[in-house]
């Protein structure tokens, strides 16, 4: 815990090292988090489609990060946590002019049947 996804369009400049750098700060300032218990999985989409726009026009670019974490959490720890997560891409995700991203952000608590192992 906690477990963090983060989905995005392959098309964007995305400092994903920082990123997870940051996201690991502030999830340990914000939610209390362990450092060493932080991972993020990135995964880059080949193809994002946006209403009935042609796929190949690449006007659109998503993000969308999931954490998960632990229950316990107050609503308010929550939403500090996905302010700041739309905050660190508007950081780490280059501003190019020509394509419009779509940012999105999500804690929500793992289920109780949640078990892990380290190897």
């Amino acid at each position: 815990m906690p477990q963090i996804t983060v989905d995005h369009s392959k098309t964007i400049s995305f400092d994903r090292e920082g990123f997870a750098r940051d996201l690991h700060e502030a999830v340990v300032e914000i939610a209390a988090a362990k450092p060493e218990a932080c991972k993020t999985q990135f995964r880059p989409s080949e193809v994002t489609a946006f209403g009935f726009e042609d796929p190949e026009e690449q006007g659109h670019a998503i993000v969308h990060v999931t954490l998960g974490l632990l229950a316990g959490r107050t609503e308010e720890t929550k939403a500090r946590l996905t302010e700041a997560v739309l905050e660190l891409l508007k950081k780490h995700i280059e501003d190019d002019g020509h394509i419009t991203l779509h940012a999105s952000a999500e804690v929500r608590d793992l289920d109780p049947s949640y078990r892990k192992f380290e190897r």
